[in-house]
């Protein structure tokens, strides 16, 4: 890797700014986290500091939203998870937060105020312009060394992911290490055949992935299900039905038909779509075949003869990226493409996952153990996968040929 990490540097007795992602889901009436997921995932690295003056540098939501709010529960949290107290400052660089660093000791833990209260967090912007904001400048004088931990927002241009490796000696942190890690195998490395099983409703990037992993040689098929599937079924002319045509278009997406069959004029025969589907008629699952799919009904799932080829086909891989499921798995009567396909994939050599509702159903199932990696950034591993480099890690590269 181009950049540094933990194990590239001395932490003992240095003054360590430590950026996670602990943006979790939150009930605002009563300020507690409903799900300790993102904290879990970046307590080895907070541990692994536990010689330095450890100050945890954070946020929560974003301006305008009801579960944006402080971090108090969140310092209270952390601290239950490492079993060490946590001090919560409510404040980011002002006289109290500079006092509250510069009297810490070795393996003392502090948690900042949310960064996003400050204005200057809420911009993009370039590395040299973001090292230049107020809030970089005061950061990076109270410190001795930045640690990147923060994968689920390493593809946000932001001051405090791309500004501070600018301004001070940067590493990644151990999740961070572990995901840009495991998501490049797929790149080169992983055991072929390589499947990417896309679904879910976030189809642009669905579809951006889909090309650039066909137009470089990444992926041997693409297995596309949910409304992904729906959008190659109406790129290749299949009748969808009203009602999904009508999500489609509600979600702004029917610009990416025009894009799916692109992809399926130059590499029609490396993507594998439904052959059935399951709609709901009279309050009741009923599957009908992809050419006899009606008019008035919604697709929800994938039908059972779907299922079973595509289930047959994954075992068969070396390797599965899955991202998004098959249809709306919240209702049981429409859970079963989501459900096994996920137990197929679990069975594979080499099996990664692309965050977000997929990874809740896989930890739901209590198969997190079978899968090679769950990522712990929805939008950040997407981006991975369309090939872009990440801003945080080019930032963290950039800071160890300056810094390193």
């Amino acid at each position: 890797m181009a950049f540094g990490t933990l194990k590239d540097v001395e932490t003992k007795g240095k003054t360590v700014f430590v950026r996670v992602d602990f943006n979790s889901p939150m009930d605002p009436s009563s300020e507690t986290i409903l799900d300790d997921k993102r904290f879990r995932e970046h307590i080895p690295t907070i541990l692994a500091l536990e010689d330095a003056k450890v100050v945890v540098l954070t946020h929560q939501s974003r301006p305008g939203k009801k579960d944006f709010t402080t971090l108090k529960s969140h310092a209270d949290k952390l601290e239950r998870l490492i079993k060490r107290p946590v001090t919560y400052i409510d404040d980011i660089i002002g006289r109290s937060a500079r006092e509250a660093v510069s009297s810490l000791r070795n393996g003392e833990v502090i948690m900042l105020e949310n960064l996003r209260f400050n204005a200057e967090e809420n911009l993009t912007m370039q590395p040299e312009d973001a090292k230049k904001t107020h809030l970089v400048r005061m950061l990076s004088e109270m410190g001795d060394l930045f640690v990147n931990d923060a994968f689920g927002t390493a593809h946000r241009s932001q001051p405090s992911m791309v500004g501070l490796p600018m301004a001070m000696k940067s590493v990644a942190g151990l999740l961070m290490e572990r995901e840009v890690s495991m998501l490049s195998k797929v790149f080169s490395g992983a055991p072929h055949p390589i499947i990417f099983i896309l679904g879910g409703t976030k189809v642009d990037d669905s579809i951006a992935v889909a090309e650039h992993v066909l137009s470089n040689g990444i992926a041997d098929q693409i297995l596309a299900i949910g409304v992904v599937g729906n959008i190659f079924l109406a790129a290749s002319e299949i009748e969808i039905g009203n009602p999904s045509r009508q999500l489609i278009e509600s979600l702004g997406y029917l610009g990416e038909i025009e894009k799916a069959k692109q992809i399926l004029s130059s590499y029609g025969d490396q993507v594998v779509m439904p052959v059935s589907v399951a709609v709901r008629e009279d309050g009741q699952r009923v599957e009908y075949p992809v050419d006899g799919i009606p008019e008035d009904a919604p697709i929800l799932d994938l039908g059972s003869v779907s299922i079973q080829s595509m289930v047959q086909l994954i075992k068969s891989q070396g390797t599965i990226v899955f991202n998004g499921p098959a249809g709306v798995f919240e209702d049981p009567d429409f859970a079963i493409g989501t459900y096994e396909l996920i137990r197929a994939a679990s069975t594979v050599d080499f099996s990664v996952v692309g965050g977000g509702h997929t990874a809740a159903v896989i930890e739901k199932m209590g198969l997190e153990s079978s899968y090679s990696h769950l990522s712990t950034g929805g939008g950040a591993c997407i981006e991975f996968l369309t090939g872009k480099k990440l801003p945080a890690v080019r930032a963290l590269e950039a800071s160890w040929e300056l810094f390193g």
